[in-house]
């Protein structure tokens, strides 16, 4: 004999907004594009029926996502809620992406946009993407190289770009730090240098030295001047570059000397260089980088998986 087991409804669930893709996409794409017109070109229909769209979605959440002006054109066409809305609205076309690939499957390769500065991509990226690529061969990350400043403002303007990887001085409003490790500075000079002699060196001992600086607008160039000038000195600034790496070369050249930031022990930026190091640990504030996203973003399943992958090895 079998049991008959009866169902026992529970509670009824909530009034919900009736919303649809269509809707939600509109809406990402017209914050992405920054145009009706331009959302209707990526969506493949017309001004009016973005327009539509964006009109019943408003009328479900009940609030003004963007403005209707025609005066002059704005930065950003999203109100405040629009704003607040947008990480919700990604985090819904993830979501629903994933539950159609629940029984198809992917559709084509997946792409992750991110953004580095220079120094990351050598010291980081390279063998990050290199390792996530092996574990994950379907998904391939577009990676651009990029000053802090610059990754900071494609963030909050394109929602294209997953994630930033860089060392910023600080954080801007509207993005979240998520920290992965910091360095601390040392002092370059070629092999033979008076400076490598002393046990000790402090900054007062480079200030009338022709130094090698990282170029202008850099987090780490911040740092160093900070120090210096903390301590009541003017470094004697002779040449500029972009990353470590042209740095650590110039100086073995015996162009100058310079401050960088450096793992235990220098790392592969120094290794088989004519060059010795001596440490300035305490006396500039330590760079520290990490991953930058959108606050409030859900990243996509794919983004998450490669933010595993950004630890040093």
């Amino acid at each position: 004999m079998i049991e008959a087991t009866s169902f026992r409804p529970g509670p009824p669930m909530p009034s919900l907004p009736s919303l649809s893709t269509d809707q939600v996409a509109a809406f990402v794409e017209l914050a992405r594009r920054g145009s009706l017109r331009a959302a209707a070109e990526t969506l493949h229909v017309t001004a009016q029926g973005v327009r539509n769209r964006l009109v019943a979605l408003e009328r479900r959440l009940r609030v003004e996502l963007y403005r209707k002006s025609r005066g002059p054109r704005r930065a950003h066409p999203l109100t405040e809620q629009g704003r607040q809305f947008l990480p919700h609205a990604l985090a819904f076309l993830d979501r629903a992406r994933q539950l159609a690939e629940a029984f198809t499957g992917p559709v084509g390769p997946q792409e992750i946009h991110v953004a580095a500065t220079q120094y990351l991509i050598l010291y980081v990226l390279i063998d990050a993407v290199r390792r996530f690529h092996r574990a994950y061969p379907d998904i391939r990350v577009r990676l651009s190289n990029r000053t802090e400043k610059e990754i900071e403002e494609a963030l909050l303007s394109d929602l294209d770009l997953a994630l930033g990887v860089a060392a910023p001085y600080e954080t801007l409003p509207g993005l979240e730090y998520i920290h992965l490790f910091s360095l601390d500075w040392s002092l370059v000079a070629p092999v033979g240098h008076p400076l490598l002699r002393k046990r000790a060196v402090a900054l007062a001992d480079l200030a009338d030295l022709p130094l090698i600086f990282f170029e202008r607008g850099s987090t780490g160039r911040q740092h160093v001047m900070d120090a210096f000038h903390g301590a009541g000195l003017s470094p004697r600034v002779e040449m500029e570059t972009t990353n470590t790496e042209i740095t650590v070369r110039m100086v073995e050249a015996g162009l100058g000397v310079s401050v960088v930031p450096l793992p235990p022990g220098g790392g592969s930026v120094t290794r088989g260089r004519r060059i010795g190091r001596r440490s300035l640990e305490g006396m500039i504030r330590p760079i520290h980088s990490g991953i930058l996203v959108r606050r409030g973003e859900q990243l996509s399943p794919a983004a998450e998986a490669f933010k595993r992958f950004l630890s040093p090895q």
